[in-house]
């Protein structure tokens, strides 16, 4: 009976053995489950971040790409705002040299803005200012501003007949621009 005893015991220790083996089959399988759930976990944590990563680079370089445009503006047009100021002292030139002076006195003091003229003029070239064309050209609303229109039949249809005032422009940017008589 001891030899049964024993034998049952060894058919009860060897199924027992058997169920720790599918025991520890069944946990190591949950451990690599939950295993292969932490790599893909952190597959997609990677993806992201390399997601924002290159969404902030595109960030950087819209950026960088931004303000170099701005800073070639502002370095292009940088004389903007006294140039200005500066035409209406350029057109009172303009006016004052038109005056007809006699006498040699008054000649070499006209002769002396008019070198004080040219002098600004070119400093004012030098920044880029130049005078919009007009008499004689299409009319152009971008840089005319049509303050009368007039039937001349020497002129085709819509072109400048007179300039009433000068236009500028500073690189391609029109500063002011020029008053102008059109044809109908």
């Amino acid at each position: 009976m001891e030899e049964k005893k024993q034998e049952e015991q060894e058919i009860i220790d060897h199924l027992n053995d058997e169920n720790d083996e599918e025991q520890t089959t069944h946990e190591n399988q949950a451990e690599i489950v939950e295993e292969d759930s932490e790599i893909d976990q952190i597959r997609k944590e990677k993806e992201e971040v390399h997601n924002r990563l290159l969404r902030l680079q595109a960030d950087y370089d819209n950026f960088r790409r931004r303000t170099q445009k701005e800073k070639e503006a502002d370095r292009k047009y940088k004389a903007q705002s006294l140039v200005e100021e500066l035409i209406p002292v350029l057109d009172n030139f303009e006016r004052a040299l038109q005056v007809e002076v006699e006498g040699d006195a008054a000649q070499n003091f006209a002769s002396g803005m008019k070198m004080v003229y040219d002098q600004f003029q070119a400093a004012l070239d030098k920044e880029g200012v130049e005078e919009i064309p007009a008499e004689g050209e299409e009319f152009d609303p971008h840089l005319h501003q049509a303050v009368m229109q007039v039937e001349d039949e020497n002129f085709e249809s819509n072109v400048v007949v007179e300039q009433l005032q000068k236009g500028y422009r500073l690189n391609d940017r029109v500063i002011r621009p020029a008053m102008v008589k059109v044809n109908q």
